[in-house]
C-alpha cells in the first residue's frame, strides 16, 4: 500500500490558511478544455480553486484564455466532472492525488511556469528519485535503438538512477524495461489518465512499473489520450529528468520537443548517435550538431548529471552510507567509494586514506590512481592526495 491515500492529500476542516480543498482543484484541474497555462492564469488571479468556481462569466471572462464557452464550463463544473466517481477509482486503484505546495509533490516540477497543480500518482515516490534521466526516443524504434536504450537504462538502474520516461512504445517501453531487469526504479508520465494506459498493451508494464517506481499522470483517471496529451506530457519527463537522452528521433519527433523543454529548463541533454543515412536519427544527429553532448555510454549521462544539487544516498538513505555528491559517483564499485569517502577537497595524506578506508597500503596507491584516470582526484604530491 501507498503511504497516502487520495483523501490524505485533503487539508482538515479546520485548516484556514487554505482557501480551497483538494476537492475543488481536482474539480477545477480536470474541467475539459482547460490546459494548463490557462489554469495557472485563473489561479493567478483569484488565488484558489474555490474562488475560480465561484466567480461569474463577467470576472472569469477577463482572464487571458478564458472565452465565453469555457466560462461556462468552470460555472456548471459539476455538471463535467464527477469528484465522487474519481475519488472512489482512486481509493480503489491504490492511487494518490499529490498537490502542489504539498510535501509529497515532485518538487522538479517547480521549475515549470505551468507546474500541474494536481498529479494522479500509482505507486511511490522515493527521495533518491531526484537522481534521475528523462530517456525518449521514436515510437517506431529500430533494433539498434532497442538494444542501446536496454543497455544504457539497465546500467543506470545499476548505479542508482531512476528512469523516466513515456511509456510509448519503442524507446519509451524499452527505457522502462532495462530499468525493470537491472532491479532498478522507474517512473511513467502519461499522455492520459491511469485508468486509460496507451498503449494498451503496456498495461502489464504500467503494474511493474507501479511497484518498482511510479506511474503519474495529471488527468482525469478515465481521461482517454489525445494526440495534444503527448506534447503537454512531454514538458512533466523535461522537468522529472535531471538530464535527458535522446535515443532515436527523427526529424519532427516529439521527443525532440522534451529535449528543447529540458535545455531551456537548464537540464542538460545528450543524444545517442545512429548511422548517419538513419531517419530514425537524424533528430539525435541535429541535436548533437546543435550542442547536446554525444553520448555513447551510461557512464556519458553520468557525466551529465555532474555534480548533484544536494547529496544524496544511493539506495535509501541510511545513517551509515556514504552520501553521494557526483552522479559519476555512481558509476564506482564499492571499494572505489570507500577510498573516495577518505579522500578531502584540500588535500589528505596517503596514510590517513589507508587508515580511514581500512585497506592495506598498495591497494589504496592502485585505487587512488584509477581515481585519478577518472578524475575524481589528484596527487598533490607523492603523498598528499585531494578530490577535483
Amino acid at each position: 500500500m501507498n503511504q497516502h491515500s487520495p483523501m490524505d492529500a485533503r487539508p482538515s476542516s479546520g485548516d484556514d490558511s487554505r482557501a480551497d480543498t483538494t476537492r475543488d482543484l481536482v474539480q477545477l484541474c480536470l474541467l475539459p478544455g482547460l490546459g494548463p497555462r490557462t489554469l495557472a492564469s485563473l489561479l493567478d488571479a483569484f488565488g484558489s480553486a474555490r474562488a475560480i468556481l465561484n466567480a461569474g462569466k463577467a470576472d472569469l471572462s477577463q482572464v487571458h484564455g478564458v472565452g465565453p464557452k469555457l466560462a461556462h464550463v468552470i460555472e456548471t463544473a459539476a455538471d463535467h466532472v464527477d469528484i465522487e466517481d474519481v475519488f472512489a477509482w482512486c481509493a480503489a486503484h491504490d492511487v494518490d492525488i499529490r498537490r502542489r505546495g504539498e510535501a509529497s509533490y515532485l518538487p522538479s516540477l517547480l521549475d515549470l511556469d505551468d507546474a500541474p497543480p494536481i498529479m494522479f500518482c500509482r505507486g511511490q515516490l522515493l527521495p533518491r528519485d531526484s537522481v534521475s534521466v528523462a530517456i525518449v526516443g521514436t515510437r517506431h524504434a529500430t533494433a539498434y535503438g532497442i538494444q542501446q536504450t536496454r543497455r544504457i537504462a539497465m546500467v543506470l538502474a545499476r548505479a542508482g538512477v531512476t528512469i523516466v520516461s513515456g511509456l510509448a512504445r519503442g524507446v519509451d517501453t524499452a527505457a522502462h524495461r532495462g530499468a525493470l531487469e537491472a532491479d532498478g526504479r522507474t517512473i511513467a508520465v502519461l499522455g492520459g489518465g491511469l485508468g486509460k494506459i496507451y498503449p494498451a498493451e503496456n498495461a502489464p508494464l504500467a503494474d511493474e512499473i507501479a511497484q518498482s517506481g511510479a506511474v503519474l499522470s495529471e488527468y482525469s483517471p478515465q481521461a482517454q489520450p489525445r494526440g495534444g496529451m503527448f506534447p503537454q506530457r512531454n514538458r512533466i519527463i523535461a522537468a522529472l529528468g535531471q538530464a535527458t537522452l535522446v535515443i532515436e528521433a527523427p526529424n519532427r519527433s516529439g521527443s525532440l520537443i522534451t529535449a528543447r523543454l529540458a535545455s531551456e529548463m537548464g537540464r542538460t541533454v545528450g543524444a545517442l548517435p545512429g548511422q548517419v543515412n538513419s531517419r530514425a536519427s537524424q533528430g539525435c544527429h541535429h541535436l548533437i550538431r546543435d550542442g547536446a553532448t554525444l553520448v555513447q555510454h551510461a557512464e556519458d549521462v553520468l557525466e551529465l548529471l555532474g555534480p548533484l544539487s544536494a547529496p544524496v544516498s544511493e539506495s535509501t538513505a541510511t545513517e551509515d552510507e556514504t552520501p553521494i555528491r557526483d552522479a559519476r559517483e555512481m558509476a564506482l564499485n564499492e571499494i572505489e567509494r570507500q577510498v573516495l569517502a577518505a579522500v578531502g577537497t584540500t588535500g589528505t595524506a596517503l596514510d590517513e586514506v589507508t587508515h580511514h578506508s581500512g585497506l592495506p597500503a598498495s591497494r589504496v596507491n592502485a585505487i587512488v590512481s584509477i581515481l585519478e584516470m577518472k578524475r575524481f582526484v589528484r596527487r598533490l604530491s607523492g603523498q598528499y592526495v585531494s578530490r577535483i
